[in-house]
């Protein structure tokens, strides 16, 4: 259950990271990024805040989406 949550959360983090940030990409790449990201932020926040819950691990998602995102978008250019 574990798994699909992140999935589903990871997927809503990538659209809106992507929207933020305006970048098109394929439904599997906003999803990989927006698991990434959850997992990259939600550790983040939860560090730097010692936070928890759904609210704020859904927050750090969305953050560490954007920053790989950012990232990608460098190591691209």
């Amino acid at each position: 259950m574990h798994i699909l949550f992140l999935l589903i959360i990871g997927a809503a983090a990538g659209f809106l990271a992507t929207r933020v940030m305006r970048v098109e990409m394929s439904t599997l790449a906003t999803v990989m990024v927006g698991v990434a990201g959850a997992l990259i932020g939600g550790l983040v926040i939860r560090l730097l805040l010692a936070a928890t819950g759904a609210v704020a691990g859904f927050v750090g998602a969305i953050l560490g989406a954007m920053i790989v995102i950012w990232v990608v978008q460098q190591l691209r250019s």
